[in-house]
């Protein structure tokens, strides 16, 4: 799993919440479904920490300083 990108993640954490929401699993795999979710939830959202971590946003003093900044929307 630590191989998928956000996206391949994303895709498949979807179509799991498509076919647990569908009711039409049998118990057992229910379960395994939702194990693989939160899983693939964890990822995603590490994937996606990691992410923000990198983006931060170059600022120049008045003196000509540069520094970094976490960057703000």
């Amino acid at each position: 799993m630590e191989s998928f990108t956000f996206e391949e993640a994303f895709a498949q954490l979807e179509a799991t919440v498509a076919a647990l929401q569908s009711g039409q699993l049998p118990l057992e795999r229910a379960l395994q479904y939702y194990e693989e979710g939160m899983r693939l939830a964890q990822h995603c959202n590490g994937l996606l920490q990691k992410a923000e971590l990198t983006l931060e946003q170059l600022s120049v003093s008045a003196e000509g300083v540069l520094s970094t900044q976490p960057f703000e929307v």
